[in-house]
């Protein structure tokens, strides 16, 4: 039977990381969670940082800060709502409509942006969208390192 195992290795401008894990018979299940949890808080976190070195993030930043966030679900459901709005879509068209980009990348990066949107005002409202909000003991130091930036 061969080995199985999950690994990743990032070797990129200042994101340097190597996440193995050998996985056997008698791996937890709650080992593999963690262990992907922790991949993808890092992944997520980079996806933003490239997003906003190819497109102008502050232009819809200063256009998020203007949407009343709150914890109920009705204040959920009118952030989910704003993302949607003619405001938020323009910049997005703005920001993503460069000439030099072909249509379909546009489409693409303006996905990205909805997304980007999406995530940061339901984690305003202090909603749990992502693993990186689970405090899972062996990511508290991963976690404060990723918060810093």
């Amino acid at each position: 039977m061969s080995e199985k195992y999950i690994q990743f290795v990032a070797n990129y401008e200042d994101w340097v990381a190597i996440r193995k894990l050998k996985v056997e018979a008698a791996t937890d299940p709650r080992t593999i969670m963690e262990f992907l949890a922790s991949l993808t808080t890092s992944v997520d976190r980079k996806v933003e940082e490239n997003l906003g070195k190819i497109v102008d993030l502050e232009k819809l930043d200063a256009v998020l800060k203007e949407i009343p966030v709150g914890k109920s679900e009705e204040e959920i459901a009118t952030v989910l709502r704003e993302v949607n709005t003619r405001k938020v879509s323009s910049v997005i068209n703005e920001i993503t409509g460069v000439p030099s980009f072909q249509k379909n990348v546009q489409k693409e990066l303006a996905s990205f942006c909805k997304v980007y949107a999406t995530r940061k005002l339901l984690k305003a409202s202090k909603a749990m969208i992502d693993y990186s909000e689970i405090e899972i003991p062996g990511m508290k130091r991963v976690m404060k390192a990723g918060k810093k930036k």
